[in-house]
């Protein structure tokens, strides 16, 4: 049976006197499997939502299939309700699938083929058939037990209630049951928040499996390249949102070829817009009429001049107009990507052999067990482990926050040390951001380095304060100053979350030519992937005698 498609059209929506989505426009075909990507506050969420029906749009349309499943952010279950009674809710569909085939087998077999109600009972079985097919209905209850164990739940109790679980089991719970069931059309919002690298594997797969179509929300840039068969980037331009096809690889290739021809087109119009100036105020300027007379052209030497100044004042006048418009229209100048200020850091005149800090028989009970580990002026440090195994807590002993028990710590003397913390707060909530950027910086770097430039704030959050950001807002600004004024040593714990992909791309980059010394702990597939540096792998927290791995 064809798979119905999800359409939407010219959706509108304003929240809190904002125009989130403005005219957007999706098709999703069986098949296709659509990311939305873009900066935290473009839509995405309120996007899915409406598609969903859980929000309406303030003008436009959805059309969507009757059997659409989507990815809450909270269960629609109460407390009390079993891990058993959700599985059954997910398994209701194909088990009724198999009993209606059973009963209009039955009736088939009771109809003769030349009454008259066979033929419609002949398709109403055809018709279920095919869906269950698509539901894979007699494989379902096997699946569940599949499904549950890919998303590390098989080993919890059935009898478990909703309110006994945390949040990340519940979540994942949520999505296994959407797994399950395999609707005919599925939303997905952040579907890899708190799963660890073989669950996001295991949903990748069993996504790419779906018949239907699939719309999805994610910051996971390994989830987007594993996944998608297309990208729509949400992020404000002049014709609206873009789709592009293929995963986030290519859209990372076509991106890259926009830029290049906008550099390329914006260099050409720089040259020009010189070449017209010079033209428009200096050039045609320099033909001079009243140069002294030949006894050969006195006759002709006054229309010869007027002809001269006519051409001059043409080209005067056509280098003017053409520089007046090319100014009018000329593209702007390509956003720098995001990088670490250049600043005069001591390490620079103190490198060495010496290590800038040094652990050594490092005990933290509960949370970290050290044997060694130096951290050189230029170095690049990975830090990687399950949720759990005292990444954080590692970054706070290096960051010098967090006292250790047993073990020593040894420090270079002048070490300057900058910690982004998961949750960042600030001394005074009721300062601007503008002003907080300002004062932790000083006025003349401030100036040097904007904050506008860095790409992690808009403009229109410059004069909040920042108490009424968002805690991904507020990470963003501590992110700024750290970027704005590198320290000898650069403690990154979990950077990447609350980025767009873009950003994270362009931090990745930044990290790699960045001054000084960098610790970054990160559960991002992506810049695993791609780190190139030194790496070490925490183990279990539990394990007294538990080792970093190198």
């Amino acid at each position: 049976m064809p798979q119905p498609a999800l359409l939407a059209h010219d959706l509108v929506r304003v929240l809190d006197g904002r125009r989130v989505l403005d005219g957007a426009c999706l098709t999703a075909s069986p098949g296709h499997r659509i990311g939305l990507i873009g900066e935290n506050g473009v839509g995405k969420s309120t996007l899915l939502r409406i598609l969903a029906g859980v929000d309406e749009p303030d003008s436009g349309g959805v059309t969507r299939p009757a059997d659409l499943g989507f990815l809450h952010q909270e269960m629609p279950f109460e407390a009390g309700t079993t891990i058993a009674a959700v599985l059954d809710e997910a398994l209701r569909e194909a088990r009724e699938d198999l009993a209606e085939l059973d009963r209009l087998g039955g009736e088939l077999a009771r109809v003769p083929e030349d009454a008259p109600g066979h033929q419609a009972v002949l398709d109403a079985y055809g018709k279920r058939l095919e869906q269950a097919q698509d539901r894979e209905a007699w494989d379902a209850d096997r699946r569940a037990a599949l499904v549950l164990d890919g998303l590390g739940l098989g080993a919890v109790d059935h009898d478990r209630t909703l309110g006994s679980l945390s949040g990340g089991q519940r979540g994942r719970l949520a999505l296994a049951a959407l797994l399950v069931r395999r609707p005919s059309a599925l939303l997905l919002d952040e579907p890899t928040n708190h799963l660890d690298d073989g669950a996001a594997a295991f949903v990748e797969e069993q996504v790419r499996s779906l018949p239907g179509a699939v719309v999805l929300a994610s910051h996971d840039r390994a989830f987007l390249d594993a996944v998608c068969t297309d990208l729509i980037d949400l992020d404000p331009a002049v014709d609206g949102p873009v789709r592009y096809g293929g995963n986030y690889s290519a859209y990372l290739s076509q991106k890259h070829a926009e830029r290049e021809r906008w550099e390329r087109r914006y260099a050409e119009e720089q040259r020009e817009l010189e070449e017209l100036r010079t033209s428009a105020g200096v050039t045609a300027h320099r033909v001079a009429p009243d140069r002294g007379r030949t006894d050969n052209e006195k006759m002709g030497y006054g229309h010869r001049a007027g002809r001269v100044q006519n051409s001059v004042s043409r080209r005067v006048r056509d280098a003017t107009r053409r520089l007046e418009e090319l100014e009018r229209v000329q593209v702007a100048e390509p956003p720098r990507p995001l990088r670490f200020a250049a600043g005069d850091l001591a390490a620079r005149a103190e490198e060495g052999p010496q290590p800038l800090i040094a652990l050594h028989g490092v005990r933290v009970p509960g949370r970290l067990a050290l044997d060694g580990l130096e951290v050189a002026a230029t170095d690049r440090l990975l830090v990687t482990g399950g949720n759990g195994t005292g990444k954080s807590t590692l970054l706070a002993v290096l960051a010098g926050r967090l006292t250790v028990t047993t073990g020593e710590v040894r420090r270079h003397r002048l070490l300057s040390v900058g910690l982004l913390t998961q949750d960042t707060v600030f001394e005074r909530p009721g300062r601007t951001v503008r002003d907080t950027y300002e004062a932790a910086l000083g006025a003349a770097l401030a100036e040097k380095v904007p904050l506008l430039s860095l790409g992690l704030l808009h403009e229109a959050d410059l004069d909040r304060p920042v108490g009424r950001l968002s805690v991904g807002q507020r990470r963003r600004l501590a992110l700024a100053l750290l970027v704005a004024r590198p320290p000898q040593l650069l403690l990154l714990d979990e950077p990447t979350n609350h980025l767009s992909p873009r950003l994270c791309d362009e931090l990745e980059d930044a990290l790699a030519t960045g001054p000084g010394a960098i610790v970054v702990a990160s559960h991002d597939r992506r810049l695993r992937q791609r780190w190139t540096g030194r790496e070490i792998r925490l183990v279990t927290a539990h394990d007294p005698g538990r080792r970093a791995t190198p």
